[in-house]
């Protein structure tokens, strides 16, 4: 597995990259990025050599389309701190499969 670019959109607690740390984690606050609109949020993420943005916001694949990009979307289904922690294997296991330009809906069980 290679380690990718990870950016963590604003709707995701911080301390998640602690545990998706095997991947390289940066979040939109650290970029400065946080207030920008979604369609801007991809295309700087993209332009900056991210390979996946992690997000809660499930309106986000509806409002993107992703065809012909290289960054991936992962949308976890809650920002739930417990839950989060609880299923950090699943959200792991989403992240190192999702492939470029790809869309992947975590689901817990």
């Amino acid at each position: 597995m290679t380690p990718k670019l990870v950016l963590l959109d604003e709707c995701v607690p911080r301390p998640l990259r602690r545990l998706i740390a095997v991947h390289d984690v940066r979040t939109v606050y650290f970029m400065g990025w946080d207030q920008m609109s979604n369609g801007t949020l991809v295309a700087r993420a993209e332009a900056a050599g991210f390979d996946v943005l992690l997000t809660a916001d499930r309106n986000l694949s509806y409002q993107q389309n992703l065809q012909g990009r290289k960054i991936a979307l992962v949308v976890l289904p809650t920002n739930r701190w417990a839950d989060l922690v609880a299923h950090a294997s699943l959200i792991q296991r989403a992240l190192d499969e999702v492939p470029a330009g790809g869309f992947l809906e975590v689901a817990f069980p």
